[in-house]
Order: C-alpha cells, then structure tokens, then sequence
C-alpha cells in the first residue's frame, strides 16, 4: 500500500472551478480528480504539485466553508516547495497571480515569494537553498525585534 500524505490542505472557493483553472495554469498544480456535484458546484477536486495534494471544493455555507474574499483577514497560508522559485515567480506573474512579495533569499535559509490566488488564498513558495544552523537561526530573529 503507497503512503498517502498525512497532512492535506483544503480550499473552499465560490468559484472552485475557476479556481482550479487558475491554480493549474498559474502555479503549476496537475488536476488529478474532479467530483462534480449535480448543482453545478464543485464537491471535491485534488489537485498536485511535486507529489503533495490540496483539496478543493466549491465553498459550503453549511459546512462553514467560506471563501477568504469573504472574510476580513487572511485566514491561513499554505505552503508550497518548488525546485525552482524564481522560475515559478515568472510564470505565477505572467499568468495574473497577485504578488504580495516578490522572490527574496530568507534568513532561514529558503528563497520565497508570497503571492494570492484569484480569491485571497495567501501561497508561500519557496525553494530550499542552504542549511542554516540553529544558532544562526536564532541569532537572525534576535537581530529583528
């Protein structure tokens, strides 16, 4: 039996299929199952990226599933490991994501960017670049406040 991912995220989007649509094209996710309900909303899709699936789904009012343009803060941020965040900066650009901030080298050793898909969902990307050790680590958080 294949080891399933222990830990997925799951995303509610008024428009889930639109979503879907700009996730794959702009940042690289792979369609993988679509549970399409008869209302016309989305039930259920899995969508990877590198091995790793998210859950979408049409939001539901009644399952308390709402939609972050709906609500007055970021909620949460999923994120994600590409081989190559410069590269996926370019594409997620050019294909209309919202950058928050662009890709930059991070104290803790990865380079990142943040951007928000077409309804606020908040993406970090990041691509791991070197080991940085504890004492270091701590000694570059201390140096922030």
């Amino acid at each position: 039996m294949t080891q399933r991912q222990v830990l997925t995220p799951s995303l509610a989007y008024d428009d889930a299929a639109a979503a879907i649509e700009f996730l794959c094209r702009a940042f690289g996710f792979t369609e993988k199952y679509r549970l399409d309900m008869p209302d016309g909303s989305i039930g259920h899709a899995e969508l990877e990226i590198g091995g790793a699936t998210v859950y979408v789904a049409t939001t539901w009012e009644a399952g308390g599933m709402a939609s972050p343009q709906n609500l007055p803060a970021v909620h949460a941020q999923v994120n994600c490991e590409v081989p190559d965040v410069d590269a996926h900066y370019a594409r997620a650009s050019a294909e209309g994501a919202t950058i928050a901030e662009p890709p930059e080298d991070q104290f803790h050793g990865s380079r990142s960017y943040r951007a928000m898909d077409l309804e606020g969902h908040r993406w970090i990307f990041s691509q791991f670049v070197r080991e940085v050790p504890d004492a270091e680590l701590r000694a570059a958080v201390e140096n922030e406040e």
